[in-house]
């Protein structure tokens, strides 16, 4: 069956690991940026790798042969009428002399199929093709002959593999082994004809590449040609037993066709692959818009700390996302609207948004639902709204959003109106919603924007409301312009809008953070690892050792065997203390009443120690000894942690912490590698940031100092994965500012 449910899933292994990572150089957590080669260039097969193994750059594979081949081969041709292969092999005749390949049959049934001569095995093609197309189910056998015969790609339709369970699963994997062997590259299987579509060739300008994992679900976009948005090219990538969503989205990212990317993934195969792929686009300045099936997914953890409770599968994927800048969309349409835009829009000006329409509620309306998702519609000056009263009455507002009461659109005013707002150098963007056709205004409104828009490099967008979507101002006037962004509803324009500002403004200032992922083992790595426990937790006095061997604060303390020992240890590190049971087994010790907080004296300090021994021994749970901990009394309590995601490998998450952590979940995720912008952006996603910033008299926290935390504990992951399972400071103390962040507690699971 082709175009069914697809077997990719968001649990596949990453690559495996190959070396380890690079040492930082004094009062910087960044790493040392050796010298590699550039985008693609690996020569004589080396490949540049960061400390945890993972590679740098994205693979230069060309699949130039893949949509233009010289020559292509169809195994199991049949001109048989009633058989699916029959319908296929018609098209494929088609497609090859649309591209001009040279066609070959295969079938050891048939001497002709369509009276063309047909080969009776792969072994008697007469040439080297550059793509084969395989119409049998049982494609295995046949991918090792075409690995024999020197063929570059392969498609198979073939159903029936991972999509199915298990039985499928193990099947897909013998063929990927198989198709690694032969030296081939492979699309599918359980995909289907999409790749080989008629294109438009009479369209122009910058044009949508499209990927998708259900041929049924790229349909909506397709059909954009219909509307004169050009399509460039189908990645119809199926089952992903080979090539995946990453190969074409890194190939199309360098095509100077593609304006755009448009992506329907239900499951990614590898993450790594996935975002070396998104930073070659956002270096290209490709937009990539994507939906990704999975928001629902509960990404459920059994993990012993905090960090690991709180990161679902789907939220590190949106945060992977966001991170080298794929637009995430949830709906087709949106899909369909956002990817046209983006593909097809100069670069912003300004981003300023101006709405204007023919009716005070309508731009009312519109205003409020664009500022609520992040617009800004700045206030026209003085000098403007002078201007703009030449044309519109007094009594109406033309500040912004400006109302023109109507009458002025159908005559000679309008298009003064429209070029008096396009001028303004705070505007970036004019958006102009008719919420339903009335022809003797709607009509010369529509031809005045399609005019206007023609002579601006300014964005100018129109939200036709009209359910019927026959009028002439829409299907001829509006659809008729390469330069008017038109819309059917509210919420796509402004969704496509807010994508297209921040792209541009996204990769106006990217820097790939692979450049600077470190590559050695730096001091850090070489004390932690001397600390791990393979197969169990830290204690926490390891686990502060662990902090402390890669410059992360934590208290004054010490850890003591005797309550005699626990009084002298308190009188050094300094009343008041904080007294912990400390052991590898102990995850979270405040339920278990095993801290005792604000002791003032050495009573209190001798009866906290044999309280907590006795609770120990009561729950039988093994100490290797009670902690006399520095009191921190003041801050803003946060959580930095790591945890391992089955597709991207080690994260790091950082959100507010301390014991009502699991109920606020207020976190941001990062994918390492990543610089000190991406930190401070996910301390920018916090719902509760304004607490970090002061509030109800409190002095601003120290941002810096939990930004220079979140790196250190970054080059952590990177530098111990494999090693460190999960890392979880909760609380992380950040004082005010200047005076830097504490680590007043910390788990670390080793795997």
């Amino acid at each position: 069956m082709l175009g069914s449910t697809h077997g990719t899933l968001t649990t596949h292994s990453r690559p495996a690991r190959v070396m380890a990572c690079g040492e930082q150089p004094p009062h910087t957590v960044h790493g040392i940026s050796e010298p590699h080669p550039g985008d693609g260039g690996q020569g004589a097969g080396a490949v540049d790798r960061d400390v945890s193994g993972r590679p740098l750059h994205a693979p230069a594979l060309d699949l130039d042969r893949f949509f233009r081949p010289e020559s292509v081969a169809v195994i199991g041709a049949s001109d048989s009428e009633g058989r699916p292969n029959t319908g296929i092999t018609r098209q494929l005749i088609a497609w090859s002399e649309r591209v001009g390949a040279r066609l070959h049959l295969v079938n050891p049934g048939r001497v002709q199929v369509f009276g063309r001569p047909c080969h009776a095995a792969v072994a008697e093609l007469p040439e080297t093709v550059d793509l084969a197309v395989l119409l049998v189910g049982a494609p295995l056998p046949v991918i090792e002959q075409l690995g024999e015969a020197k063929v570059k790609f392969a498609v198979a339709f073939a159903s029936g593999f991972a999509e199915t369970g298990e039985r499928g699963a193990a099947a897909q994997a013998r063929l990927a082994e198989v198709v690694e062997r032969s030296g081939l590259r492979l699309l599918g299987p359980n995909t289907n004809l999409n790749a080989f579509e008629r294109f438009r060739e009479d369209l122009d300008g910058p044009a949508i590449a499209l990927i998708t994992q259900s041929g049924h679900q790229g349909r909506p976009v397709f059909s954009l040609q219909e509307l004169g948005i050009r399509l460039s090219h189908w990645a119809p990538t199926g089952n992903e037993a080979d090539l995946e969503t990453a190969d074409f989205l890194s190939y199309f990212a360098t095509r100077p066709e593609v304006g755009a990317i448009a992506a329907y993934v239900e499951g990614l195969k590898d993450g790594r692959s996935f975002l070396l792929a998104a930073d070659r686009a956002a270096r290209h300045r490709v937009p990539v818009v994507a939906v990704k099936v999975g928001r629902t997914e509960t990404g459920a953890r059994t993990a012993l700390s905090h960090t690991g409770k709180l990161t679902g599968a789907d939220s590190v994927v949106d945060s992977a996302m966001r991170q080298f800048g794929v637009i995430r969309v949830d709906g087709l349409d949106e899909l369909q609207d956002t990817a046209a835009l983006l593909a097809r829009a100069k670069k912003p000006t300004a981003e300023g948004v101006a709405v204007y329409s023919i009716s005070g509620g309508t731009g009312a309306h519109f205003s409020d639902l664009a500022t609520a998702a992040g617009l800004s519609l700045p206030t026209l000056g003085d000098a403007k709204q002078a201007e703009l009263h030449q044309w519109i009455p007094d009594y109406l507002n033309v500040a912004n959003p400006i109302d023109n009461g109507g009458h002025p659109v159908g005559d000679w005013r309008g298009r003064k109106i429209i070029d008096a707002i396009l001028a303004d150098p705070s505007i970036g963007v004019l958006i102009c919603p008719i919420t339903g056709p009335f022809p003797p205004m709607s009509d010369k409104l529509a031809r005045d924007l399609v005019e206007a828009a023609e002579q601006t490099d300014k964005l100018v967008c129109v939200v036709w409301g009209s359910p019927v979507g026959t009028e002439d101002a829409y299907r001829g006037t509006l659809l008729g312009s390469s330069r008017v962004a038109t819309f059917r509803t509210f919420a796509n324009c402004i969704t496509a809008v807010r994508a297209y500002l921040d792209h541009h403004r996204f990769t106006a200032g990217y820097r790939s953070p692979f450049e600077d992922a470190p590559r050695i083992p730096s001091p850090s790595a070489r004390k932690a690892q001397a600390l791990m426990r393979p197969g169990e937790p830290l204690s926490e006095h390891a686990a502060k050792q662990l902090l402390r061997a890669y410059g992360i604060r934590v208290p004054r303390e010490q850890l003591v065997t005797s309550a005699a020992a626990a009084v002298r240890s308190a009188s050094l590190v300094g009343y008041p203390v904080v007294m912990k049971a400390s052991g590898p087994q102990l995850a979270h010790k405040t339920e278990l009443g095993l801290v005792k907080v604000g002791l003032t004296s050495a009573s209190q300090v001798r009866d906290a120690y044999r309280e907590l021994t006795d609770i120990a021994r009561y729950e039988d749970i093994p100490l290797d000894g009670v902690l006399v901990c520095q009191m921190i009394e003041r801050g803003v309590e946060t959580v930095v942690g790591i945890t391992h995601d089955s597709l991207f490998g080690p994260t790091v998450t950082v959100g507010l912490g301390g014991v009502l952590v699991e109920v606020l979940q207020d976190v941001a995720v990062g994918i390492p590698p990543f610089g000190e912008d991406q930190a401070r952006a996910m301390l920018g996603e916090l719902r509760g940031r304004a607490l970090l910033e002061g509030v109800r008299g409190a002095p601003p926290a120290d941002i810096d100092a939990l930004v220079e935390v979140v790196l250190r504990v970054q080059r952590m992951a990177l530098e111990l994965d494999g090693q460190l399972a999960e890392l979880d400071i909760n609380p992380l103390v950040v004082l005010p500012r200047g005076e830097g962040a504490v680590a007043l507690d910390a788990l670390a699971i080793c795997p």
